[in-house]
């Protein structure tokens, strides 16, 4: 535009591996297998469309690599040309292996994908930014809802990933700290059922009443079930009548399919032109992943990692997402504080955490996740 000076390009790099992606259980629901990479495409997009007023351009690269790639090499290339802004579509073992590059001492990862706590506590790193919520959030957002709706005694059934294991420490942590109770606890290692014959119905709802029917009294079973191998057998078929929450059923997630306040419908409309199919909690995680780094540059006036760094963890720094508030990072694990969306049904989420009555003295988001005092995060 006249009178605006134009700024070199800045390149943001959408790091990313094929990993095996949990199939739904019906065979009716098609898989998704580009996730993230929609959103990222989308703000960049949305990114050079605001910047011609600042003079600001960004440019896309999609370093995604098969499954039986080597991130470490791939992130080495990206790594040659300088300090990098990226967007880290990668699980826990491969982000702490592209962040402990010497050469990426200096870059910004935003990490969309992996929920684990230690990557916010004993294994954080100062170049990782995380933008998805962790399971200590997701714990938390549910745990707040419970204890409001006064269902404090919680049966907790969940399979036995990594994922899954962490997610169960979380609860009973939430429970811990709100006042819950998680009554009684048990792996789910029956076989699943032919779920597209007569006789996978009957084994499944033969199976479910079985693994639920000697758990003490509870208000709702929270299912634990990270691969989706069962979480969604729960809902009617539990031995007593009890909602279900966690990974299935009522979810704690930073996005929802029908979530539609505070301008959200902007990317429930925008995604589907490019994607052909609905958002996903991933794509919306790299949209704000990517926004951030954006807004970081354009705000900043900075076009340096280490300048806009400096500039996502001052004061001065708020992300708009559709939450109703603009969210910072915690200075102290880099996590993004953010509202949490109970939803997971078709038609209208049920709420959204932090729930009312549930104080803090300086960021009422901060009651979801590790706070300050509590964070094993030691930032060098």
């Amino acid at each position: 535009m006249p009178g605006v000076e134009t700024k070199p390009p800045v390149t943001i790099v959408y790091l990313g591996k094929h990993y095996d992606e949990p199939l739904p259980l019906s065979y009716a629901e098609k898989p998704i297998f580009d996730k993230g990479i929609q959103g990222a495409r989308l703000i960049i997009k949305e990114a050079n469309q605001a910047g011609r007023f600042v003079g600001n351009s960004f440019q896309l690269v999609e370093a995604i690599i098969p499954p039986d790639g080597d991130i470490v090499a791939k992130d080495k290339e990206i790594l040659a040309k300088g300090d990098a802004f990226i967007i880290a579509d990668l699980e826990p073992k491969d982000l702490l292996a592209v962040a402990d590059l010497p050469e990426a001492k200096n870059s910004i990862l935003v990490n969309i994908r992996a929920s684990d706590d230690s990557l916010r506590e004993e294994q954080c790193r100062t170049n990782v930014f995380h933008i998805i919520p962790s399971y200590a959030m997701r714990a938390d957002a549910l745990a707040q809802y419970l204890i409001w709706k006064k269902w404090p005694r919680w049966f907790v059934v969940h399979g036995n990933t990594p994922e899954d294991q962490d997610y169960v420490a979380m609860i009973k942590r939430s429970a811990a700290r709100f006042g819950g109770k998680v009554v009684a606890e048990k792996l789910y290692d029956l076989p699943p059922g032919a779920r597209n014959t007569d006789s996978g119905y009957q084994q499944v709802q033969g199976q479910i009443p079985m693994v639920t029917q000697q758990a003490p009294d509870h208000d709702v079973v929270w299912v634990v079930n990270s691969d989706d191998g069962f979480g969604d057998y729960l809902a009617y078929r539990t031995y007593l009548p009890r909602p279900i929450v966690g990974t299935q059923g009522l979810q704690a997630i930073a996005w929802d399919s029908s979530y539609t306040e505070y301008g959200a419908m902007h990317l429930q409309d925008a995604i589907p032109k490019i994607a052909k199919r609905a958002p996903t909690e991933r794509d919306y995680t790299a949209w704000l992943g990517g926004r951030a780094l954006t807004d970081g540059v354009m705000r900043s006036g900075k076009l340096t990692p280490p300048e806009v760094k400096a500039y996502l963890l001052s004061d001065q720094f708020r992300l708009e997402g559709f939450k109703g508030q603009a969210m910072s990072f915690r200075p102290w694990d880099h996590q993004l504080r953010q509202p949490i969306i109970l939803g997971g049904g078709p038609r209208v989420p049920v709420s959204v955490s932090p729930q009312e009555g549930f104080l803090h003295p300086n960021n009422v988001t901060d009651t979801l996740g590790f706070d300050q005092p509590e964070t094993k995060c030691k930032l060098q």
